[in-house]
């Protein structure tokens, strides 16, 4: 079983993607911002990051910046789920080590179909 740590400030939308992954088997970790994910992300060793971009105490770019900048966490695969839909924020995110970048809202099968894509390598 595959672990991914979710990375979302918001309690909707974090409850809403933990269960999404739930149900398809993922084993669930959760970060409510970018601090507490960095604290616990070498101890749990996820397959794969989701995250945020807008969160307190750190943006979830600086994050994305910080895994993929630590020889121990750059292979992980970093997925942006973010309201911030816009061209630049995918380039932008896409520039930090993202691996992909999804837009919120977003469907289902989407996020499935790229978390897969990427726990495939």
């Amino acid at each position: 079983m595959s672990t991914v740590l979710l990375v979302e400030d918001s309690i909707p939308t974090r409850k809403m993607i933990a269960e999404i992954l739930t149900k398809q088997g993922f084993n669930v970790e959760v970060a409510t911002d970018g601090i507490q994910a960095l604290e616990v992300l070498p101890n749990l060793r996820p397959d794969l990051v989701i995250l945020d971009i807008i969160m307190p105490k750190m943006n979830g770019y600086e994050v994305c910046r910080k895994i993929k900048s630590d020889p121990q966490t750059k292979d992980v695969p970093v997925i942006i789920c973010s309201s911030k839909g816009e061209d630049f924020d995918r380039y932008w995110g896409i520039k930090q080590g993202a691996d992909a970048y999804i837009a919120k809202p977003f469907r289902e099968k989407e996020l499935i179909a790229t978390i897969k894509q990427f726990l495939k390598r």
